[in-house]
């Protein structure tokens, strides 16, 4: 079928009623951005899944680069979201206001010259991200350890994909999985072959354009329509079963899989990324930050798992947007609710 009939089927589909989650933020925004979520057809419910890093970051970890803000000598950098996202406290941004110093980088590589220049500040980095960025992370650190650059530390809040879908897997609410498309360059597809087996799921890893998201939602539907469990590659020409050997091999080289916390969700065993022992000079305290304070009536922990929508949050639109945000999914330029406020 040609792009016109995709399009056309999603549209006017009328089999059983589906409800289907788009894992990415990346996703999330481009299927406002396409049109294709307004085309759907109102048998089909599309909810977004814990694929923000920002968003799932836990209150604990924020709290700590407060704590580092303010301590003399110390300066935290990070990406421009997190200095939003809220704390139980305070978000970096609210800690700047009040002194503490606090800044964020364009490219997290630029610290290497920067730490180098400025052997008087320790530099903490807040390491966030998801596979995709994970190796990126690493290369720093490695970097940071050949040039013997010590006062540059990194507090990760590094997490891992198939364990929040198995875990999503488990709740039995979602009829197919739209699979992260850039995570899977890095895991390749079987990751996600082996989850489809084990629970009994449709999943189908897919791209970012229209054409590629036409395809991806389509087999998608199809699949799920018909009870087909299994895992579908819609994106073939980027992602592999094997996926990217020399990214997975310097995160073994620098990282250890550990326990995590995810905003909203809590402890999953084994979904986080930690400095190794070798590197341990470099780590700012990564571990054990677990603890997350939601504020009262905020629905982040149920919108992160596609048990609600934005929409049906009380701060929704009024006392949560973009320029102030009261939960971490309304931070991001990949969070569900920023997304849904500024687009849908």
């Amino acid at each position: 079928m040609d792009e016109k009939e995709l399009a056309a089927f999603l549209q006017n589909y009328n089999g059983r009623p589906l409800r289907l989650m788009e894992v990415c933020g990346t996703h999330t925004s481009a299927l406002y951005r396409t049109g294709l979520r307004q085309l759907l057809s109102k048998k089909i419910t599309l909810v977004s899944g814990p694929g923000c890093p920002v968003c799932v970051t836990p209150t604990a970890y924020i709290d700590k680069l407060v704590e580092f803000a303010f301590e003399p000598g110390y300066r935290v950098m990070t990406f421009g979201d997190m200095l939003a996202v809220p704390g139980s406290r305070m978000s970096l941004a609210e800690a700047r206001d009040r002194g503490g110093a606090a800044d964020f980088f364009y490219a997290p590589e630029e610290m290497l010259k920067r730490a180098a220049a400025h052997p008087e500040t320790t530099y903490v980095l807040a390491t966030v991200g998801f596979e995709t960025t994970a190796p990126v992370w690493a290369t720093i650190i490695k970097e940071a350890a050949a040039r013997d650059i010590k006062n540059l530390k990194f507090l990760t809040a590094l997490k891992t994909m198939p364990q929040a879908l198995s875990f999503l897997c488990g709740q039995g609410k979602i009829d197919g999985f739209l699979c992260p498309g850039h995570v899977a360059v890095i895991t390749g597809s079987e990751p996600y072959s082996r989850l489809a087996e084990e629970f009994g799921e449709t999943m189908v890893i897919g791209g970012f354009s229209r054409s590629l998201l036409l395809r991806a939602l389509t087999r998608l539907v199809l699949e799920s329509s018909r009870s087909h469990t299994g895992m579908w590659n819609e994106y073939p020409s980027v992602v592999k079963p094997e996926g990217n050997p020399a990214a997975r091999q310097i995160l073994d080289e620098v990282f250890a899989a550990g326990d995590a916390a995810w905003r909203g969700i809590g402890v999953l065993k084994g979904s986080g990324l930690y400095i190794k022992e070798k590197y341990r000079d470099w780590d700012a305290g990564s571990r054990g930050l677990d603890e997350d304070a939601v504020p009262k009536g905020c629905l982040c922990s149920r919108i992160v798992l596609g048990a609600a929508l934005p929409g049906q949050c009380p701060y929704f639109g009024k006392g949560c947007t973009p320029e102030h945000p009261v939960g971490a999914c309304m931070v991001s330029s990949e969070g569900t609710c920023c997304i849904t406020y500024r687009e849908g």
